[in-house]
């Protein structure tokens, strides 16, 4: 198990590139179109109306508007949690304030990130979203001539699997499971396009974003057999 004071809890909110399939460049309208007629749709709506509903799933079609971290903190005694949220309409902005923050707050050689699901989508995600803004990966996020035990990534949803690899395990499932209290909001991943496009909810997303951060750190403690955090010590910092 990695050192607590060197991991740092993460998760981001992403949503479609534009708000409509209409106000998207025609050049990629196509390629969207390809992509969806490949994609589950039990309810046979047009592939243009996919697009609000499924493209910020995938890296090519959409944007990262959150990334929400949290920061153990035993520097008292009792394990501590932090939680800040990176937050713009401004990808390009956000990535920069991010990889920043990644590099003067932390030691890089003992860094490591730690995700639910994060294998399969936020490491992956902020990865492509970085080159195509032009932004080198940070030394934790990049995979490139790593063995896999040189690859600082934790994922909490993989460690639940124990070798499993049938079924997908929710972070609300967990927190149920483990007896974790939850302080989320009726919000949900289903719900951040509509909020962020149509309700201009930005602050509500990354206030979700955090929530999340802080449930993934208790399922992480859980699952290492850890006392989880009282939430007096839980703190939101600027």
């Amino acid at each position: 198990m990695s050192n607590l004071r060197d991991i740092l809890v993460l998760d981001i909110e992403t949503v479609s590139g534009y708000p409509t399939f209409d106000e998207m460049p025609e050049g990629l309208k196509s390629h969207w179109l390809r992509k969806a007629g490949f994609l589950r749709n039990e309810d046979e709506k047009p592939l243009e109306e996919l697009y609000f509903d499924r493209a910020g799933i995938y890296a090519e079609f959409g944007k990262i508007i959150v990334i929400a971290v949290g920061i153990f903190d035993v520097s008292k005694g009792d394990t501590a949690l932090r939680v800040k949220s990176f937050h713009a309409h401004d990808e390009k902005s956000l990535l920069l304030e991010f990889v920043m923050f990644l590099r003067e707050r932390f030691d890089q050689d003992r860094l490591t990130l730690c995700a639910h699901n994060g294998k399969e989508f936020d490491f992956p995600y902020l990865c492509r979203r970085l080159i195509i803004h032009g932004i080198p990966i940070p030394s934790v996020l990049s995979l490139s001539g790593k063995k896999p035990w040189e690859v600082k990534h934790i994922d909490t949803m993989e460690m639940w699997k124990f070798g499993d690899y049938k079924s997908f395990t929710s972070l609300d499932l967990l927190t149920h499971l483990l007896g974790i209290s939850s302080s989320k909001s009726d919000m949900d991943g289903s719900k951040v396009n509509q909020v962020y496009h149509e309700e201009d909810g930005l602050t509500r997303i990354a206030e979700y974003c955090c929530q999340d951060v802080e449930a993934t750190a208790q399922v992480y403690l859980k699952l290492n057999t850890l006392p989880t955090i009282p939430n007096e010590l839980i703190t939101r910092v600027p």
